[in-house]
């Protein structure tokens, strides 16, 4: 029996590799898995159009390999597993080449068990926690070391801050992180009596006692900072309960990781003004490639009134590598795309270049920026690019790991041990 499945296996792998032979020149075909219902589709309905905005210019300029790009787009409705669901139908059904996909942590753990079964290959375009690096998937969002910790350098040496507030949604990224930051500012000297953690619900909405709580960390003098990996419609609680309190970003400034351009459009920012978030990229960049990107962006969309954001960016960034990545190698098979990556050197909407590195991050700039009443951002400090870390050095049992693709096969080569662990993650 095993012997019929592996024949019957190589036969159609024979097939199917003839069969794209005989179809050159056809569409390549692009599997959009982002929600366009449900809780998440205010974030992520703006990064399938993004996509198709890729694909659009991407075949005004004759396509890739001298053939169409396809988009083919499926909605996982903010329903975790349902995101696996679609991840196998976009791989074994509508059989695309890549997907580019995913914003929450939990939906991308859900799919990374097809992609690698099937052998698919993912770009996630989103800030997440790191600790992780996974052979099919390409990671254009910031890890913690690219957002996290140099916006916590940031409060200690240019804010003052000495006592620290960290809350956050209660899942996945805001406690990895948070356990990061955590450790981070214990080695920097903080008492563990000036950090405070709390993490609420999703759409969580009585902020008064955490806020209490948060005033209550200044009572012996020291300066107060929040850390924010709140998410969703829970901020606007959060904001408007510090400003009833008459806390202003003078006061105890709110450094977020989860609130931008895309967050801020339409709603009122009084409360908001002044605070901060850390993230790669802001619409206010002037540079001329992001003025190219903001006018194709309100070109695509028919609407100057849409904004672009830091996951916005990211999504091109990838797009474009994997462009550079197919033509390199002469094909879209997964894994000669996975061998040409790495290296792969694209422009930022900074003024930068973005590298495709060996642990399948990128290397990106740090903005901090400060909310202005229009909903757009000051940016007030900007750091060289910087080189994404799939596993911090702040947690022990990360601190002996690396991963290297091309070098090692291992998204977790243990450099203690010189072997490559093969669970992925705890989480």
């Amino acid at each position: 029996m095993i012997k019929t499945t592996r024949l019957l296996m190589t036969t159609s792998a024979l097939a199917l590799a003839g069969m794209a032979h005989a179809q050159e020149g056809e569409p390549i075909k692009i599997g959009v898995l982002h929600s366009l219902s449900g809780t998440m589709a205010i974030s992520e309905t703006t990064l399938k159009d993004t996509v198709l905005m890729m694909v659009e210019q991407q075949n005004a300029k004759g396509g890739v390999l001298g053939r169409p790009l396809e988009a083919v787009v499926v909605d996982p409705a903010s329903d975790w597993p349902l995101f696996a669901e679609k991840a196998r139908e976009l791989l074994t059904v509508s059989e695309v080449d890549v997907m580019f996909g995913c914003w929450t942590s939990v939906s991308r753990k859900a799919v990374l068990p097809v992609i690698e079964e099937l052998n698919g290959l993912l770009f996630y375009p989103v800030q997440y926690e790191g600790e992780e690096s996974s052979r099919n998937v390409i990671y254009t969002g910031a890890a913690p070391n690219q957002q996290a910790i140099p916006a916590v350098d940031y409060m200690m040496e240019e804010l003052g801050v000495e006592s620290w507030a960290l809350l956050g949604t209660d899942y996945v990224y805001p406690r990895t992180t948070n356990n990061i930051l955590d450790a981070y500012l214990k080695s920097n000297g903080v008492a563990a009596e000036d950090i405070f953690v709390n993490y609420t619900p999703f759409g969580h909405s009585d902020w008064s006692r955490i806020v209490a709580d948060v005033v209550a960390l200044g009572a012996g003098g020291k300066k107060v900072g929040v850390v924010s990996t709140i998410n969703g419609d829970a901020n606007v609680g959060f904001y408007k309960e510090l400003a009833a309190a008459g806390i202003s970003s003078d006061d105890i400034p709110v450094m977020a990781f989860s609130v931008g351009e895309e967050e801020l459009s339409g709603l009122d920012t009084t409360n908001l003004v002044g605070h901060l978030a850390a993230w790669n990229y802001f619409q206010s960049a002037d540079t001329p490639e992001n003025a190219a990107f903001i006018e194709g962006w309100h070109a695509f969309t028919g609407d100057t009134s849409r904004v672009t954001n830091d996951p916005m960016e990211a999504t091109m960034i990838g797009f474009n590598a994997w462009v550079a990545a197919v033509e390199a190698a002469g094909t879209t098979d997964v894994d000669a795309v996975r061998d040409a990556i790495v290296g792969i050197e694209v422009p930022n909407l900074t003024g930068g270049t973005a590298t495709v590195l060996p642990n399948h991050h990128l290397t990106k700039p740090v903005l901090i920026g400060e909310i202005r009443a229009d909903g757009q951002f000051d940016i007030v400090s900007q750091t060289e690019p910087v080189p994404g870390d799939a596993w911090t050095d702040f947690l022990p049992e990360s601190a002996v790991l690396e991963a290297d693709w091309p070098g090692k096969g291992c998204g977790m080569w243990n450099i203690e041990t010189e072997s490559c662990v093969q669970i992925q993650s705890n989480y």
